[in-house]
This record gives C-alpha cells, structure tokens and sequence, in this order.
C-alpha cells in the first residue's frame, strides 16, 4: 500500500474557527485521514497532520492551502515562530510503498497547481529544492512575511524568483514552502536515574552535532575566531538532549530522527545502553512519543532477531512484538501498536481476512456470490506461501542444516511477504466483483450515459480481472520457493512442502479460471487474448513446478516407506 505523509503548518493558532475551516476540507477528501491538529497560542500556528494514497494527500494538501489563503489574513499576524505565509510549510513525508523521489515530484505538483491556481508565490524546501540554498528551510524563509515584498525587486529578484505562481508579493497570503523530507521520530530513552547530567551527557556523545572538543584540562577549544570546535558525535540524522521528567520520576535522552533509514531507531538504542554502562547507570526503556512508520519497528525486529540467531522470515505482527520488547516500550505505559504505528491508521484488516474461520466458511457458503472462488483461491495461495515459510523457518537454525540456514531465511522473508499479499487480495477479489456489479447496475439512458457506463464496466471488468490474476503470478514465486526448500529444508517437515504444492496449484487453477470467466466481458479483444495467453502459460509452468515439487517430496517418503516392507 502506498501512504504518504502530510504535515502542513498554518500561520493561525488561536482561533479554533479557522483552524477547524482549515482542517476540515482534509476530511472531505477520500482516502486521507486526519492524525493531528495541534495549535500553539504563542507561535499563533498550528501543525497539521494527515496521511493516505499519494494523490488523495496531494488533494487535500491543495484544499488545505487553498482554505487557509481563504480564511487567514498575514496583514494582521503576528507569532513567536518563524512564518512567511498563511499556509507556511507543506511537506510530503514517504510511509511506506513510496520513495522519497516519489514525495518530491508530489511536491513539484502540488506546488505548480498552488502558484497556478491560487497565485501564491511557492518555493521549494528540503528533498524537492530546486536551489541548493533553500535545502535548508530556513534560508527558503529568509526574511519572513515582512521580507517577500523585497524580495521580487531590487538585485537579488532573480535569487528569489518562486519555483511556482507570480513573483510579486501577496498581501493576503504571503509565500509557501512546499517539500519533501523523511519522517521525523520523537523517541525518548529512559534511564534509571534522575541525574540529568548523565542523560545530556549521552545526548552529547549520540548526537549529529556531537559536543565542544576540549584539551587535557578541560577547557574548550577553540578555531583563530574564538569559535568553539566540535567533536562530532556518533550518529548522523539524530538530535539529542537529556533532561528530567518529574511526572516518570527519571531521566531521558530525547531524541529526533530525522532519516531512520540512515540512522536506525535501535542502532542508537542499543548505543544509549553501552554508553549508559559506562556511567554506571541503565536503560530501562523506551518511549515513543507520537507516530512512527511500520518499517523502523520491523527493522528493529528483524535486528534483534538476527542478534540471537533466530530466522527473521516471521509474520510482521511478531516482528514489532519483538521491537516493542527489545526497545522496552512498555516502560513506562503499554506500547498499542494499532495506537502508534502510522501505517494502522489506513491499512486496515480487510472484512474476511480479519475473520475466523468458522465464520469465513459460513460466510463462503451462503447464496451470496461474494466471496467466491477468487477469494477461495487467495486463500489457498496464502495458505501455501505459509507452509513454505513455515518448513524454511524449522529449518533455520537447525543442527545437520548449516549450510541452508541462509538461504532458508531468505525463503522465509519473500514467502511471508507473498503470504501477507495473498491474504489482503481475499477481500480484493471480494471488492473486485462488487464493483462489476455496481457497475452492471448503472442506469444509462443517454449516449453520454452509455457511454459513461461502458467504460466503468471496461475499468471493473479489467480489476476483476488483473486480481485473480495476481494471484497466478504469486504461485509462480511461491512454488519457486517451494522448490528450494523440498531439496535444502527439514527432511522431518517434507511432506509439507508436497501440501504446500498442492495449495499453490489449487490457488493458481481457481484463480485461471477466475480470469477466464471475466475476459469475456471486456471490450478490448486484444488485450483480451494477451491476458488470457500470459494466464495460460503461467498456469503450464505452475503445473510443471509443482509436479518437480511433488516428485523430489515423495521420492524421499518412499524411501521411509521402504522401511515397513
């Protein structure tokens, strides 16, 4: 699934009438739900959180600068933070299915319809800058509201012209940031002490900044200016600071990341503990404080897996439990991962992966037509996906198994991955035929309406279609998978390799014949026969793999067989 980040700042914290005008077109716009709102009375602004699909966030974020142009006026603003707009800054922030290249071109989007559109001048900050300069948001808003109407005259125009929208100065709504930047994490590590010595202390040694270099007597060095020279700290991307939290009764080191990816939640983590050590002090967890994307905790789960030997081909939902125990973030209150993983926010369980399964196969067998087959078929293919990770993970770390152990967890990761896609398309199937059905249910008396209905018909036709499909495609990759583990896996879990098989090709039949009681219904011949063809020779494939499979599996029982004779 594909999650963007948006987390705009207005130039309006104290009047709860904007700020709700302001925030309330983000929830008009499907697939974007709003996180946060939180005003701040001195800095007169409030930071705005909200997260969905790429183009659902690049709505709202057009509404959302569009509404405040509407409702804030600059003239009359004053505020102790930095601001040089009525809709200040907007990043993009990457969650998850997306790059960072992704939420840049977002942002040149965004940014072209804002200064189009709404005749505000933009500029590009951070990832999506256009001038090395204006990286640094600070040097985008240089000068601040008071400065823009200097800025489009004079010798520096040019320095200054807008990525975007008119270079003249905008009375009402001034200019706006408009970017790109990872996903920042507030984390606070949590000692057992209330010496905030200690806590700044390792803040000091972790952090990106590092500390003031000093000579053997202590005093601090100093460059020909009198400038104090620094010793860099351990860690790029991390900003630190120890201090005291009465309300805990302790000390933590708090902590930004502002690129996990670079700098891991559980790198620092594990160094906060040995520095710690050395102060004769101890960590005793840890604390999020807001959101944090699902990658950084299965990182951090697979990484202390991996620290005791364990396969890391595991279900995601034991990864984070293994995060969450690891990191200690029930130190101080339970860790809710459906509370504080901003993933959880959108990508809910679908209606039949989240049921039992009595009640899926009651649901199965009633008159309605969905679910189905295809759905059917997802389950056997999710089904066969987990039997193969389950045979490489008793494989992994199993004594004779050495030399498979690697590839074995290999095996474990990609066929968890295929397991976690094959379960969200049983309700994608579901969904795909009731869309061809509303779409068969639309009205159309009109040519223009006709019309209308032909091509969402085409669009549903074409889904339900490509969803069964998808599901061949995977059995493709899983019997591969299949195929390793029945030579290299436990020789004592075999046989369920040969079920395994049996499920994969279960899956890829139902799923065949899924596409091919649709093709039909499309009006593209052509693309027709080439989906139909590409089904077929996969499900040739399929069926041959799945033979190999089955022949290398029972060649191995027959020789135990041969034992009772």
């Amino acid at each position: 699934m594909k999650i963007v980040e948006c987390v705009p700042n207005i130039s309006e914290g104290r009047d709860k009438t904007k700020i709700d005008a302001v925030t309330s077109v983000i929830e008009k716009v499907k697939g974007v739900k709003l996180l946060d709102v939180d005003p701040g009375e001195a800095t007169n602004r409030t930071v705005i959180t909200f997260i969905g699909d790429p183009e659902g966030v690049a709505e709202a974020a057009f509404q959302l600068v569009k509404k405040a142009a509407e409702v804030i006026d600059m003239r009359t603003h004053k505020g102790a933070h930095p601001r040089m707009g009525a809709a200040d800054v907007c990043p993009f922030v990457p969650v998850s299915g997306v790059t960072m290249d992704d939420c840049s071109e977002i942002a040149r989007r965004v940014g072209a319809r804002i200064g189009d559109a709404l005749g505000i001048p933009v500029y590009l900050y951070e990832e999506a800058a256009s001038k090395p300069d204006f990286r640094n948001l600070a040097n985008a808003r240089k000068g601040e509201y008071e400065g823009l109407a200097d800025r489009f005259k004079g010798k520096d125009k040019d320095y200054w012209k807008p990525d975007f929208g008119p270079a003249e100065f905008n009375a009402k709504s001034g200019a706006v940031a408009v970017g790109a930047r990872e996903f920042l994490i507030a984390y606070n590590i949590n000692l057992n002490t209330r010496d905030r010595k200690i806590a700044h202390d390792i803040a000091l040694d972790i952090r990106d900044s590092g500390r003031a270099k000093r000579d053997e007597n202590g005093d601090i060095v100093r460059d020909e200016n009198g400038k104090p020279l620094k010793e860099p700290g351990l860690f790029e991307h991390v900003k630190a600071v120890g201090w005291v939290i009465e309300e805990y009764g302790r000390a933590q080191i708090s902590i930004n990341f502002t690129n996990y990816k670079i700098t891991p939640v559980h790198v620092v983590f594990d160094e906060c503990v040995k520095q710690a050590e050395k102060r004769g002090a101890r960590v005793t967890g840890s604390e999020l404080v807001g959101l944090i994307p699902k990658q950084a905790m299965l990182d951090a789960g697979r990484y202390y897996l991996a620290k005791m030997g364990r396969s890391t081909g595991v279900p995601e939902s034991e990864l984070i439990h293994i995060a969450v125990l690891s990191l200690g973030l029930d130190d101080l209150y339970q860790f809710k991962p459906e509370e504080k993983i901003v993933e959880s926010f959108v990508a809910k369980e679908g209606w039949l992966e989240g049921m039992k399964l009595a009640d899926y196969f009651d649901e199965l067998s009633t008159d309605s037509p969905a679910p189905g087959g295809g759905s059917a078929a997802a389950v056997s293919g999710a089904q066969a996906a987990a039997l193969v990770s389950m045979v490489a993970n008793l494989t992994h770390g199993k004594k004779g198994y050495e030399d498979a152990w690697k590839e074995m967890e290999r095996v474990a990761i990609e066929a968890q991955v295929l397991k976690d896609e094959l379960k969200r398309t049983i309700d994608r199937d579901t969904d795909a035929f009731n869309t061809l059905m509303e779409a068969n249910r639309i009205k159309a008396k009109t040519d223009e309406e006709k019309a209308a209905k032909a091509e969402a018909l085409e669009i549903a036709t074409l889904n339900a279609i490509e969803v069964p499909l998808s599901v061949v495609k995977n059995m493709v990759k899983v019997l591969e998978l299949a195929r390793i583990t029945a030579v290299k896996g436990n020789k004592n879990s075999i046989s369920d390799i040969s079920t395994a098989a049996a499920q994969a090709r279960a899956a890829a039949e139902g799923a065949a014949d899924n596409v091919m009681i649709n093709i039909p219904g499309l009006s593209d011949k052509k693309k027709a026969k080439a989906i139909l063809k590409e089904s077929t020779k996969l499900l040739e494939k399929i069926n041959q793999t799945v033979d190999e499979v089955t022949a290398t599996v029972h060649a191995f029982l027959e020789k135990g067989l041969q034992l009772i004779e």
